[in-house]
């Protein structure tokens, strides 16, 4: 890909965009002497390749937050729903219409105004275009219209407040008179991106892009003037930038954080790892008819000493993830299930008797295998370079060989890892969970039939019934009874085995910039990669001086 630097703005000859882009690079020259760039690396893995589609799974760390923004923010937390593009929202006609009440005098940063118009026009780039409606949106809703310039109806087929999350938070509002041209949105890289957040791109290469503040920005123009997120080949090497006041901004696992960065300048280096919810689980491909077998996930879950992954493997900074695979704040204890055990059990013992009695033998090499000779061997496959992980998985690969279970890890670049449990090609696998105002998101993505995060090819009438039993409800007491029965599967048939609870790796620098949130003030999620919290938390940082 050849190196590419811009003015932001299509490059269609249009004057009125020509003398906007002309502007914001004269701003953005001039405000660069006064202070510098904040420098943002969400991650690393080597150059970039240049995606700046909301649609995208592949989209570039900044499209989603900094330039496009959907209707509101929803904190992992459980505080309120952030207003962004919506003001309001409200459900009538027995919890099947939601009408979503609009921002008024937003613009996209081409100078469009935003209306109801362009809400309508993203949605319906789901239904004309189903590959894109990862959360099966459409499977839920009937028609979505417009009320006015500034007003959304959302009429649904049946009563399902369990989507307001979806509707509200997950889709990335884009100018119906730019997109409308666009033949194939799944395949539309997007080299111009226009939105309505805090920022606009300024120039791409593999090596480095660059977001400016957008000075028509609804929110205020944000005190950060320029955002530079430069390509790091490994986490060791941004490490390096991290403790050489290189980056302001970063979500790296570091063993030992307070005496390898924090201890260095413990005025300005600092961070939080705030909760996510959800787990990261030991994936079991059910495809596989030994991981089918119950015994065989009951002898794994058992094999495993999850304390030792979480003080070894995590430093302590993952607790030892508990039965339900869902971590609550003290509030939302009444989520969890009563009758659960609040802890896994470590019993190899156990776990060797269970394979005993479900007819396999050890063979020569002290492996386990069923009567016809097949040997419970398998590939775990993990991240290269995700330290904490690919360590995760070592402890694992020990502890089961240790109860006659095989298992070869593999770490694999990002995208071959990724493409193998979306598409079921694998046997074993490390990953994360979604995770939601209550438990009922994780499950939803993990139990249902086409759920996002059904890398298990689980399908099961009995959760699917829970599953629909929580959407269809109001009642805050039977969509809990939906839960605690969700939560017992988890915990019985174990369709996914929880390791730990995850946490979202956030180190910041106040050398600079100062307003970061924390755990006194939590106001977002603070790990760079959490959209649209990073537009949030960019556009609440002011300089230090």
């Amino acid at each position: 890909m050849k190196n590419k630097k811009w003015q932001y703005g299509l490059a269609s000859g249009v004057v009125a965009l020509a003398t906007l882009a002309a502007g914001t690079a004269s701003y953005a020259a001039t405000t660069a002497s006064q202070q510098p760039p904040l420098v943002m690396v969400p991650g690393q893995g080597g150059q970039f390749q240049e995606n700046f589609s909301p649609f995208s799974s592949a989209a570039l760390q900044g499209t989603m937050g900094l330039v496009y923004q959907p209707l509101f923010y929803f904190n992992a937390s459980g505080a309120p729903a952030t207003p962004l593009l919506g003001t309001s929202f409200s459900w009538s006609n027995h919890a099947t219409v939601l009408t979503v009440n609009l921002r008024k005098n937003v613009k996209f940063s081409s100078g469009t105004p935003m209306t109801s118009a362009d809400v309508v026009f993203s949605f319906d780039l789901l239904k004309k275009f189903p590959v894109l409606d990862g959360s099966g949106i459409w499977k839920v809703i009937k028609n979505v219209k417009a009320v006015g310039p500034n007003k959304v109806q959302f009429d649904f087929i049946t009563a399902n407040t369990s989507y307001e999350y979806y509707i509200l938070g997950t889709v990335y509002i884009v100018p119906k008179t730019l997109w409308q041209s666009v033949a194939d949105p799944t395949k539309y890289l997007n080299y111009h991106p226009m939105g309505t957040g805090p920022f606009v791109l300024k120039s791409f290469s593999p090596e480095m892009y660059q977001f400016v503040a957008n000075p028509t920005y609804w929110g205020g123009e944000p005190k950060v003037q320029t955002v530079d997120f430069p390509a790091y080949n490994s986490g060791t090497s941004a490490q390096l930038g991290l403790i050489n006041n290189k980056i302001d901004w970063t979500g790296l696992f570091i063993p030992h954080i307070n005496r390898v960065y924090v201890n260095r300048n413990p005025k300005n280096n600092h961070y939080w790892f705030s909760d996510f919810g959800g787990a990261n689980m030991l994936y079991t491909n059910l495809q596989n008819p030994l991981l089918k077998n119950l015994a065989v996930r009951q002898a794994i879950s058992l094999g495993m000493n999850r304390q030792v992954i979480s003080k070894l493997g995590e430093y302590g900074y993952e607790p030892a993830a508990t039965p339900s695979g869902y971590a609550v704040a003290p509030a939302g204890q009444a989520w969890i299930n009563p009758k659960l055990p609040k802890a896994f059990t470590y019993n190899p013992k156990e776990a060797i008797s269970i394979l005993e009695k479900a007819g396999f033998k050890r063979n020569a090499q002290g492996i386990f295998q069923t009567k016809s000779g097949q040997p419970l061997s398998f590939s775990l496959d993990v991240v290269s370079g995700w330290a904490d992980w690919d360590a995760d998985c070592a402890i694992i690969a020990k502890e089961l060989g240790q109860i006659g279970i095989q298992v070869k890890v593999q770490q694999l670049a990002f995208g071959a890892y990724y493409s193998a449990l979306s598409t079921g090609k694998f046997q074993l696998g490390m990953s994360w969970s979604a995770s939601g105002s209550t438990p009922f998101y994780m499950y939803q993505s993990l139990f249902s039939p086409n759920g996002p995060g059904n890398w298990d090819h689980w399908n099961n009438a009995s959760t699917t019934r829970e599953l629909n039993a929580y959407e269809h409800s109001s009642s805050l007491a039977q969509q809990r009874q939906a839960v605690y029965a969700l939560e017992s599967t988890m915990a019985n048939s174990l369709p996914y085995i929880p390791l730990v609870y995850g946490v979202g790796w956030n180190e910041y620098s106040t050398q600079n910039w100062v307003g970061w949130p924390n755990a006194q003030n939590p106001y977002a999620q603070g790990s760079p990669w959490v959209a649209p919290a990073n537009g949030i938390i960019l556009s609440h940082l002011r300089p230090a001086k």
